[in-house]
């Protein structure tokens, strides 16, 4: 009689190494979880790629319409001008005909080269406006662009790990991991700027 019951190690130890098969080799869950970390860093990326490109959309939508204010005081500008050169020939006919113009004309000359300068100086103010924020709308597309570089080498490195997971390639994984460190630092450099 046995001391204690009999154990078949042989069939655990079979169902063991069935079971850590099916789970998947240690460079297979190496490779899953590279590449799942470099999908999480993409997203990360691609959300801030997004988020640069909408707000220079905006600056630039916000420069376009500073762009027609300023269009709009110049066209105010020459108008006056206009009226000012036409009280200007009114004066002129006044004297040609040896009569001395109203004073009202001469008050408006001087009413319409006043308002001139105010209009000419709000549409430079609303250019100058207008250049700030292409300028800030340019910085943010330039960022974009680094954010869509970095963007694009995770894609590539994912895309290598799948491959190597497939292929059970150790090398292929490992260029995955260098392409997907170069997108990363990208992605840093940028977001740390």
């Amino acid at each position: 009689m046995p001391e204690g019951p009999e154990i078949d190690t042989d069939s655990v130890r079979e169902s063991i190494h069935k079971h850590e098969e099916s789970a998947g080799s240690p460079l297979i869950r190496s490779i899953a979880l590279s590449t799942a970390l470099l999908a999480a860093l993409g997203a990360v990326a691609a959300l801030r790629a997004g988020d640069t490109v909408n707000r220079a959309l905006v600056l630039k939508t916000e420069a376009g319409r500073l762009q027609a204010q300023a269009s709009d005081q110049w066209a105010f500008f020459q108008a006056k001008g206009i009226k000012g050169h036409v009280e200007e020939t009114s004066r002129a006919v006044w004297l040609a005909a040896g009569k001395t113009p109203p004073p009202e004309l001469e008050a408006s000359i001087k009413r319409y080269a006043v308002e001139q300068k105010d209009l000419e100086k709000a549409a430079q103010e609303k250019e100058h406006q207008r250049d700030e924020l292409s300028k800030q709308a340019d910085e943010l597309l330039e960022r974009h662009h680094h954010f869509a570089d970095s963007v694009a080498f995770i894609q590539v490195a994912i895309a290598l790990g799948a491959v190597a997971a497939l292929a059970q390639a150790r090398l292929v994984w490992f260029g995955s991991l260098a392409i997907g460190l170069v997108g990363t630092a990208l992605f840093l450099m940028k977001l740390l700027t």
